[in-house]
Parts: C-alpha cells; sequence; structure tokens
C-alpha cells in the first residue's frame, strides 16, 4: 500500500468522511486488540505507580479535583 497515495486520497474528503475513517481504524485496531508492547521505562514507570498507590492508597485525587486545579479554581 502506498501511504502517500492513500493520504493524499483522505485529504480530499470531507472532514465528516474523515472523522468516520479515523473512528473506523480506531474500531478495527481495538477489535484485534493490537496495542504497541511498552518500553522498558514505562514499565518501570507503570510498576513504580502501581507501588505508590498500594503504599499511598489514600493519596489519590478525584477527576474533579484534577479539573478544577487545571482550570485554576
Amino acid at each position: 500500500m502506498n501511504i502517500t497515495a492513500a493520504l493524499n486520497e483522505i485529504v480530499s474528503l470531507s472532514i465528516e468522511e474523515r472523522i468516520r475513517l479515523v473512528q473506523a481504524i480506531w474500531d478495527s485496531i481495538a477489535a484485534e486488540q493490537a496495542y504497541p508492547d511498552l518500553t522498558q521505562t514505562q514499565k518501570r514507570e507503570l510498576d513504580h505507580r502501581i507501588d505508590d498507590y498500594e503504599i499511598n492508597p489514600d493519596n489519590v485525587m478525584t477527576w474533579e479535583e484534577i479539573k478544577g486545579s487545571i482550570q485554576g479554581q
């Protein structure tokens, strides 16, 4: 498959058609449950976060608290 030719064809679609195409591509990836392998750095970070949560399970924020802190509330 020639990716450049496919991309040139895709950009000629309307925005609505491109959104539907992206959704269809994402759905096909999810259906295959094909996830990229994590790097060793990512694995270590996840392990660190899990360990931290297990040691400090009450040291968490709700989604509302996170949004408020981002929005400066």
